[in-house]
């Protein structure tokens, strides 16, 4: 498509070549999520449609840095022969045109292709490992926003600060790559989005959850979702069970009664249902789980210590969410974008610029001969923004060069092996920079 604007012109001259985009975001993707969503630019421009692509995935790798200024260092627009450029007031603008059904067509397109090659080979008894859970973001507050977002209440505050967008994500628990990704409104709960990854999930897999997410409509149907499509989640203090079988002194058969009201939102559901329930003998410390619940009824192949043992592989979707936020995003409080196509907009490309940052960590990762999670997201992060940086300011010959020498370095990405934790869990006091009001006893 680039070329056809650049027909019958000689006055514009094309961008420095992206290598990290276009080795993993080949302009053929980015086309066909254009023609998929009607967005190909017919119209020559100064920043065309694919460059706004690439823009808006270059804004979820530098969050330090100024939108014009992103578009400034990554050399995203044709320029003439006198350096004529886009203006600032351009820049959204050009959002505006393409809005995020784009993006949102090239994650999938991105994240299918890359889930499949970078994970597909590391397995746990043979079945691939997912979690779901939840995060949210807090949106710059106006009317459009708070509309359209709105804010989350609880038991002590009234509603939050800032308008929120709740998101809620399949992600592997082996690569943390996101292979599926639902938000919206914080209105809508998280096992609303949930229920919508259920046709993302591969066969022969064991998702894990998180205990808000226990219910029978949503177990039962991302059981029959595929063949082999396994879950797991902790076993709620509340959970209403009758022992069917006992195959060992912590490991069970039980059966549990669905509620009218879980009956009356969906018929298809039976009164009662089955699933293995096995329970930690001894608690650790006083707020540990007491067991987990599971669709693995096949003893001979899953254990019930490989199980209980499986369950802590959760946690690493929680630091999946704590690079994206920590990281990505800089620590930010708020999303940049003011509107609400461009916080879908900004957070599709998020999304796909973390997924790419993952990817090169599975390609060091292999090189090194160590799990991805071994090595360092800032350290690959970094990798990635200072490629696209000597793209654009570099000679080309150059460049090849530096990338080698700090590939072969490759030490500098890896991780010591996490230590054993010497002490108990414990939750400590939130710290503030304000002063506090106590209650005088």
């Amino acid at each position: 498509m680039l070329s056809n604007w650049l027909i019958d012109t000689e006055l514009l001259v094309a961008p420095e070549e992206l290598s990290i985009f276009q080795k993993e975001l080949p302009l053929e993707w980015i086309e066909q999520a254009l023609e998929l969503t009607n967005k190909a630019s017919i119209r020559r421009r100064k920043l065309p449609a694919e460059l706004v692509v690439w823009l808006i995935v270059g804004i979820g790798l530098y969050r330090n840095r100024s939108i014009a200024e992103v578009v400034s260092k990554l050399d995203l627009t044709l320029v003439d022969k006198l350096g004529e450029t886009v203006t600032p007031s351009a820049i959204p603008q050009a959002r505006q045109r393409l809005t995020a059904a784009p993006l949102k067509a090239l994650f999938d397109i991105t994240s299918k292709h890359w889930c499949h090659r970078e994970d597909s080979q590391d397995t746990w008894h043979g079945l691939q490992l997912f979690s779901v859970d939840g995060t949210t973001f807090r949106c710059a507050e106006n009317t459009e926003n708070s509309e359209h977002f709105g804010y989350i209440s609880n038991q002590h505050r009234k509603q939050s600060v800032y308008p929120v967008a709740r998101l809620c994500a399949l992600m592997s628990l082996r690569s943390r790559m996101i292979r599926n990704v639902k938000f919206g409104p914080c209105s809508k709960g998280e096992i609303s989005y949930a229920r919508e990854l259920i046709g993302s999930v591969p066969a022969n897999s064991l998702t894990i959850f998180d205990s808000c997410y226990f219910s029978a409509d949503l177990m039962t149907s991302w059981w029959g979702a595929n063949q082999n499509s396994h879950w797991l989640t902790p076993l709620k203090s509340n959970t209403r069970f009758e022992v069917i079988e006992q195959y060992a002194d912590n490991d069970y058969l039980v059966e549990m009664p669905v509620s009218p009201q879980a009956r009356k939102k969906n018929p298809e559901l039976p009164e009662k249902w089955h699933a293995r329930l096995v329970t930690y003998q001894e608690k650790s410390q006083g707020n540990h789980i007491t067991g987990v619940l599971s669709s693995l009824t096949n003893r001979s192949k899953y254990s019930s210590q490989d199980i209980l043992d499986v369950y802590f592989e959760r946690w690493e979707i929680e630091n999946g969410y704590g690079e994206i936020k920590q990281y990505q995003l800089d620590e930010s409080i708020l999303l940049r974008s003011q509107t609400v196509e461009g916080i879908y907009q900004e957070i599709w490309g998020l999304l796909i610029a973390y997924n790419l940052i993952r990817v090169e960590i599975s390609q060091i990762a292999k090189e090194a001969e160590v799990s991805p999670l071994r090595i360092s997201f800032v350290m690959a992060m970094r990798y990635i923004q200072d490629e696209l940086m000597w793209c654009a300011i570099a000679s080309p010959g150059t460049i090849p060069k530096k990338l080698k020498a700090m590939r072969e370095n490759v030490k500098q990405f890896i991780l010591p092996k996490k230590r054993k934790r010497p002490k108990s869990r414990t939750v400590r006091i939130n710290k503030t920079r304000y002063p506090v009001k106590r209650r005088n006893s």
